[in-house]
């Protein structure tokens, strides 16, 4: 019988701390009460109180904050294996929504769900913080990338860093990966417009460096890249060390 595929969130936290057979089960029950969502519906919307989490199963996912004129800032954008308003469970109210980019896949998670790991399991439990960390150490990034980096060193490190979150749990190489994102999700998450995002594209394209085209990211001169934007994937710990 052949032994079923790890999920994502399983990949990414075994990069992390080696778990035991009983740990993976727990991770793989978490998995349960799995719920499909489709683009424009937000799987959970700013204010929202008393929710529950979710596991990103399939799919991508931007979270955001909505501004009083109406326009949003994108914050980040969620892959397969990433946890969904899991700060929201512990702090009863949602301060962003998340919305799905394509049609997903999400495992519901209650908070009664989340204390029983806790209790339990306690190094899964260990693996589920190391992961809100690094999420929030990519934040920090991002700040500093809009408040600091020019536009062309910001996107750089954006496509460097996606394809390093992907590689970790097996959705992208050294090499490129898919990407379902438009210009107008890169211009409301780096803080740009959707002209500027296209200029800067093409510039990275003509410097040989990179390519966004047709829902796939190709890395032309990586280390190019890396060297541009200063990248170094530290803050993601374990993730980064499989693109060094």
């Amino acid at each position: 019988m052949t032994p079923a595929k790890p999920s994502p969130l399983t990949r990414k936290l075994s990069a992390f701390v080696a778990l035991s057979e009983v740990e993976l089960g727990v991770l793989e029950r978490l998995h349960q009460r799995r719920k499909f969502f489709g683009v424009g519906r937000d799987i959970v919307h700013q204010g929202q109180s008393a929710q529950a989490a979710y596991i990103l199963s399939k799919g991508w996912v931007c979270s955001y904050k909505l501004q009083p004129d109406g326009t949003r800032q994108i914050v980040d954008f969620q892959v397969p294996g990433d946890f969904l308003g899991l700060r929201s469970v512990l702090l009863r109210t949602s301060d962003h929504s998340f919305e799905p980019i394509v049609d997903v896949e999400a495992a519901e998670v209650l908070t009664s769900d989340l204390l029983e790991v806790f209790v339990h399991t306690p190094r899964v439990a260990t693996a589920i913080l190391w992961a809100a960390s690094r999420d929030e150490a990519m934040v920090v990034e991002h700040l500093v990338g809009i408040g600091r980096r020019g536009a062309d060193i910001r996107m750089a490190h954006f496509l460097l860093e996606l394809g390093s979150r992907l590689a970790l749990v097996g959705m992208g190489s050294k090499e490129g990966y898919d990407c379902p994102l438009t210009q107008y999700h890169l211009a409301d998450a780096l803080g740009l417009s959707a002209v500027h995002v296209n200029r800067v594209l093409r510039q990275l394209r003509e410097r040989g460096l990179v390519t966004f085209r047709d829902g796939h990211v190709t890395f032309q001169d990586r280390a190019g890249l890396v060297e541009l934007a200063d990248y170094d994937p530290a803050y993601l710990d374990q993730a980064g060390a499989l693109l060094k």
